[in-house]
């Protein structure tokens, strides 16, 4: 990977009023593995760092300007925020590699957008209502302007056919309110309201698949915390939001693969609801406790097909959880923290194919230690756990679990000179950053075969850094 990064910031006025500039860069150009099938490993084909395709990548920019400023305005205070990004992609992958034993099964996702928009808030204090009050307001909008977007089939990055090709416009608008109060000095809530509308217009160059389309929701939310009592306080928060499915799937009518098979269109925006209660306590000394049990439930997750260009809206799901955080800080240079996560991910439809969510994690927890000593001796350790999940509806096939430490160490020469070393999978795990279960082909197979397919983590590293602060 070669990239490239810069940012360069001006700002003025005080925490009150004032006014800044942001420019920022990227330009990255990379080769990258892609996830390799776990056959082609354990007959020695490749090793868990080979790869099937060796022109897979990519190559990307962005460059951006915003502007933001902020300000009092009568009793309350404002924060506007303007922006516009241009942006481009050419992304090469090759996940299914010969099932089209002629050309392979390379393909390339292509996109240029220019991005404009802007958000402004205003913030009050609003003692008229007899108890602590803060009322927050603003609006905000987005355009996208998208020309083009594709997906071509191609052989070792060059193109050999158009699968299709889209000029995009989407433009969301959105105007949100919210009221927090201290009704008590043991209660305090805050209710909010989000009303958000997106436009979408697809110029396809199959033109069944032109059109226009729109839609609109209200996202409520509340919360309320009790507390607190002998250092400890209780919540509950519950609301509702959404999220917008790919433009291109709200207008196609037919698969762009053959221009005739009926395709269903998909849903603009898609509606999630989510509540949880928990409790925050420092009633131990020198230690601070939250937990929470939560649910989510989407009325459908979104599923893009790269391969076909198609965008699927799946089935309905819902997750259920506890999570628990524990903080502990001995002496003023030392600090542990542990945190538990788990979930119960299931598709809510019947279907005799199964409830599992394919690739949803269930168990995560972590482990760290940070030291920053004031003879200028720093460092620290972190464990982090990735439980199993299901690769498949039916539960039949399961990804591993994987473990992996990082350790640190550092010492502060001054206040400008610092070193740092960094170990990195310290025990040197064979775990994977992601798997999947799907049909591939390899070179010389006669038909395509169902097989785990991953992507490893990286083996364990060393690095080192030296930091001067002008």
């Amino acid at each position: 990977m070669r990239k490239v990064n810069g940012l360069a910031k001006y700002t003025r006025g005080t925490s009150e009023n004032g006014l800044g500039l942001t420019f920022m860069g990227y330009d990255g150009r990379w080769q990258s593995t892609d996830q390799i099938p776990l056959r082609a490993v354990e007959s020695g084909r490749i090793d868990r760092f080979g790869f099937i395709d060796p022109t897979d990548g990519g190559e990307s920019y962005r460059y951006s300007v915003s502007g933001d400023a902020w300000g009092r305005l009568g009793s309350g205070d404002w924060r506007a925020l303007a922006y516009v990004m241009d942006y481009h992609l050419d992304l090469f992958s090759n996940f299914t590699y010969f099932t089209d034993t002629s050309n392979g099964d390379q393909f390339e996702q292509a996109d240029d957008r220019t991005v404009a928009g802007g958000d402004f808030r205003y913030r009050q204090e609003l003692p008229a209502l007899g108890h602590e009050a803060e009322w927050l307001s603003g609006v905000q909008i987005r355009q996208d302007d998208i020309s083009p977007v594709g997906l071509y089939k191609t052989r070792a990055r060059q193109r050999i056919a158009t699968v299709r090709q889209d000029e995009v416009k989407q433009t969301s608008y959105a105007a949100f309110t919210s009221l927090d109060l201290r009704w008590a000095p043991w209660l305090r809530s805050e209710f909010g309201l989000r009303a958000d509308r997106y436009n979408f217009d697809v110029q396809s160059d199959l033109a069944v698949n032109s059109g226009t389309a729109d839609d609109a929701i209200v996202s409520p939310k509340a919360s309320l915390t009790f507390g607190p009592w002998k250092d400890t306080e209780y919540f509950l928060n519950a609301g509702r939001g959404f999220h917008s499915n790919d433009a291109r799937g709200t207008t196609i009518h037919v698969d762009p693969n053959d221009g005739a098979t009926p395709v269903d269109r998909v849903d603009p925006l898609v509606r999630a609801t989510g509540a949880e209660v928990g409790a925050r306590t420092g009633l131990i000394p020198k230690v601070q406790i939250a937990a929470s049990l939560w649910t989510l439930q989407l009325d459908s997750e979104l599923l893009f097909v790269g391969d076909g260009g198609t965008t699927e809206a799946s089935r309905p799901t819902r997750r259920t959880g506890l999570e628990i955080g524990v903080y502990y800080k001995p002496v003023d240079w030392l600090i542990a923290d542990a945190d538990l996560a788990w979930s119960r991910p299931r598709f809510t439809d019947t279907d005799p194919v199964g409830d599992r969510i394919p690739g949803a994690v269930e168990r995560v927890f972590s482990l760290g230690l940070a030291i920053d000593r004031p003879d200028g001796w720093f460092g620290g350790a972190r464990l982090r756990y990735l439980g199993p999940s299901s690769l498949t509806e039916d539960d039949r096939v399961r990804a591993r679990p994987t473990t992996l430490v990082n350790l640190d160490a550092g010492y502060r020469f001054s206040k400008r000179w610092s070193a740092q070393f960094l170990l990195l999978n310290a025990f040197d795990e064979q775990g994977n950053d992601i798997t999947y279960f799907y049909e591939s082909q390899l070179a010389g197979e006669p038909a395509p075969v169902e097989d785990i397919h991953f992507h490893p983590v990286e083996p364990r590293t060393i690095r080192a850094s030296l930091t001067v602060n002008m």
